[in-house]
């Protein structure tokens, strides 16, 4: 069948009656918290490189109000759904087929995109979006002539499982179609997520790799009163959402069992979507440790994250982010299923001397754990060289070539107001 071709975007300058210039950005969130939190990141960036910016945010996520959002940007919660480990969708929430949920979910976004008309829209990840969802909305928008563009992490899985999974979604031929850019948010040297995809010349050359996402330490007051071991050096041990984080969270505190003489104490973040009765069952381990505290979820992390003297985690993007931005030796354990993306990352970013990996064997299909492992492992952070070290200039310059890079899309304050014959 004929591709239908990408109509040309229109200058923002030449479109009358407009105001300032809108973002729109899709977050599909279908699990765990990394989707919400980037664009979290590039939207806050942005609407500080361009103060008159309005940016909207569809998400799925039921945690998207907990963040900090600068002012300038709000959000459209649309009904989440849920991805179980064996991959399946269900409602998040609604006792609705997952299909009925996501014909709600397309209606709304395309009433969003109709209403707020955006210069630039920004999908995070999934070119065609949840199960297609965002094809009506990306037709929209072209005769619109909003700037399209698809944003992908720097590791999405391994090469062969994205071709199989994009072709099968339709997303290869969605990103083809509709989209007028795509941004990397990594580096070429790091990691070509896209290679095994293909793609016409034309759409290959709209790449640019960003560089990674800095972050920085949220203003305003601490969300929560920290444990006293923060007070002092401490290897904070965080696992994202949660969801699948009990396996570290479990080796870690099993390595203070074993080895109450670690040197630096820890304090663990269990995520707001660890279950509850594992938590309970941490927590009472966690009493009898002197040296190992915990806190179930904290949306400014990124305090803790600079206050810390080492981290270990999994290996999300986010994270590596915030290891890179703060400058944190780290320890990562990465989740090789139902995704290689975290091992693969992990792999590649100890390979460079940024970091150290530890494999879990419980993710080789080994039946347990060896705390004493762990414990050798939480001592050497306190000697072992920072992400720095490795020297890799322009590694976090992701935020500011975001904003560069949709400069010429965005138009400025002085040319709409001559296409609107305001001034003079």
């Amino acid at each position: 069948m004929e591709r239908a071709p990408i109509p040309a975007p229109q200058p923002v300058s030449s479109r009358p009656g407009r105001g300032n210039p809108r973002i729109l950005m899709y977050s599909h969130d279908t699990y765990g918290l990394g989707h919400i939190r980037r664009s979290r990141a590039i939207a806050n960036a942005l609407v500080a490189a361009h103060g008159d910016l309005s940016v909207l945010i569809i998400s799925g996520s039921s945690l998207a109000g907990s963040f900090n959002f600068a002012p300038g940007i709000d959000f459209v919660h649309v009904p989440g759904v849920a991805k179980s480990e064996n991959g399946s969708y269900a409602s998040a929430n609604l006792r609705l087929d997952v299909s009925e949920v996501t014909a709600i979910r397309e209606a709304l976004i395309r009433q969003t995109a109709e209403s707020f008309r955006p210069d630039i829209f920004i999908a995070d990840k999934e070119p065609a979006g949840f199960r297609g969802e965002l094809l009506p909305s990306l037709k929209l928008m072209g005769s619109m002539g909003t700037r399209r563009i698809i944003g992908v992490r720097d590791v999405l899985d391994s090469p062969e499982v994205i071709r199989a999974e994009w072709h099968d979604k339709g997303a290869i031929r969605a990103m083809t179609d509709y989209y007028d850019d795509v941004l990397v948010y990594g580096t070429e040297d790091f990691y070509r997520p896209l290679d095994g995809i293909p793609m016409p010349a034309d759409l290959h050359s709209r790449i640019v790799y960003t560089g990674y996402l800095r972050r920085s330490v949220p203003g305003g007051a601490a969300a929560m009163r920290y444990p006293r071991a923060t007070k002092g050096p401490f290897i904070l041990v965080t696992t994202g959402g949660g969801a699948d984080g009990a396996g570290l969270i479990d080796w870690v505190i099993s390595a203070y069992e074993a080895a109450p003489d670690i040197p630096l104490p820890a304090v663990i973040t269990f995520g707001p979507f660890l279950s509850n009765k594992q938590r309970g069952q941490f927590l009472e381990r966690i009493e009898r440790l002197p040296k190992v505290d915990a806190i179930t979820f904290d949306p400014k992390i990124e305090r803790l994250m600079s206050r810390a003297t080492a981290v270990v985690a999994m290996g999300g993007y986010n994270t590596f982010c915030e290891i890179l931005s703060f400058d944190k030796p780290a320890l990562l354990v990465p989740r090789s299923r139902p995704r290689q993306e975290q091992l693969i990352r992990a792999t590649r970013a100890q390979k460079l001397g940024l970091l150290q990996m530890l494999i879990d064997p419980v993710e080789a299909g080994e039946a347990e754990r060896d705390p004493l492992v762990m414990a050798q492992a939480l001592t050497a952070l306190r000697d072992q060289p920072r992400p720095s070290q490795a020297n890799m200039p322009g590694v976090l310059d992701g935020l500011n070539r975001i904003a560069s890079h949709l400069e010429p899309h965005l138009g400025t304050q002085a040319e709409r107001a001559t296409a609107s014959g305001v001034g003079g």
